[in-house]
């Protein structure tokens, strides 16, 4: 009897990697259970004060070898981070959980498309007729059981897909972040994203304090908050840096690109939303427009990769697949 095969390190990263996925298609919804209009602002804080000493703490000795030019780096895309964090916040709590995770999603047609104009290079038909599809999938998602004006929430959704692009590309054009450690460029940003939130919590009018929101919690507003503070980042952050040692990047962006699905799927199954029959067709079409894209673009960048060396070690992931750290 043959021995049995043993299993590939590719896909023994593959759990993990998808478990990231879940968890983060589940933070609409957990961040929408915990935030109200008024809270937003110290949520985002409290969120990451917990957060933000467990990555400074175990990546000290890499952040105090990086150099003046990458801190400043860092701290310029924690300044983006911020507005997608705000946008994406805002938006959750003045749309469905099943509408966030799914416009956001667009963020993938995005950046290839925003990625071709800096670069000159001209995108397939096919992938223009993904992002086609998925535009219209947007476009009917919204609409629920009627057309009618999009939500605000539904457009602040919008805006953190078009922030996503926006920090993609400014991660990939900056000379000064090039070579950083992943850890120490993520502890950064996040750290220049909470300074912000600080700095805007405090203006009069702009909502509760975090020590107001945090008074306020129930045992059920906590454990959100852990939820999101411990698994939608710390888990998340840490699991693609082991994941991409044993896997390819484009395995782990590919199945972190199926977190619309468990968005959708979370949405409706226990926050009990129902985007009626126009809705869900939207919905479907995001789904395959998104990752018809997807196959599309990676496929592209294969090409002019075929040539390089097959043994070169892969590209560390610093960021989610929108290049956000965490949700």
């Amino acid at each position: 009897m043959p021995a049995a095969t043993p299993a590939r390190p590719g896909r023994l990263a593959d759990l993990p990697v998808l478990l990231v996925a879940v968890v983060w298609g589940s933070s609409y919804l957990a961040a929408k259970g915990i935030t109200t209009a008024d809270t937003v602002l110290a949520v985002l804080v409290l969120r990451f004060a917990v957060a933000l000493p467990v990555l400074a703490v175990v990546g000290w000795r890499r952040l105090r070898a990086l150099s003046g030019a990458q801190v400043r780096g860092a701290g310029l895309l924690g300044l983006i981070l911020a507005g997608i964090f705000l946008l994406e916040t805002y938006g959750v709590v003045h749309t469905s959980a099943t509408n966030a995770g799914l416009i956001i999603s667009l963020t993938m047609v995005f950046t290839p498309l925003a990625e071709s104009r800096v670069r000159g290079v001209r995108l397939p038909g096919s992938f223009l007729a993904a992002a086609g599809v998925s535009v219209l999938g947007v476009a009917l998602l919204t609409q629920g059981a009627g057309f009618t004006a999009p939500s605000g929430g539904d457009l602040l959704m919008l805006g953190a897909a078009v922030a996503r692009t926006v920090h993609v590309l400014a991660m990939a054009q900056m000379e000064s972040v090039r070579g950083a450690d992943a850890l120490s460029l993520t502890t950064l940003q996040l750290g220049g994203a909470v300074a912000v939130f600080a700095v805007l919590v405090a203006v009069p009018g702009t909502g509760a304090s975090p020590w107001a929101a945090a008074g306020a919690f129930d045992a059920g507003d906590w454990l959100g908050l852990a939820y999101l503070a411990v698994f939608c980042t710390l888990f998340a952050f840490f699991v693609q840096m082991w994941a991409v040692r044993r896997t390819s990047p484009s395995r782990v962006s590919l199945l972190l690109g199926t977190e619309p699905v468990w968005a959708a799927a979370v949405g409706i199954a226990l926050a009990g939303d129902r985007p009626g029959p126009l809705g869900f067709l939207g919905a479907v079409l995001v789904l395959v427009g998104t990752g018809w894209g997807r196959t599309v673009a990676d496929r592209g960048r294969a090409v002019p990769e075929a040539g390089a060396q097959t043994t070169r070690t892969p590209r560390r992931h610093t960021c989610d697949t929108s290049g956000t750290p965490g949700r």
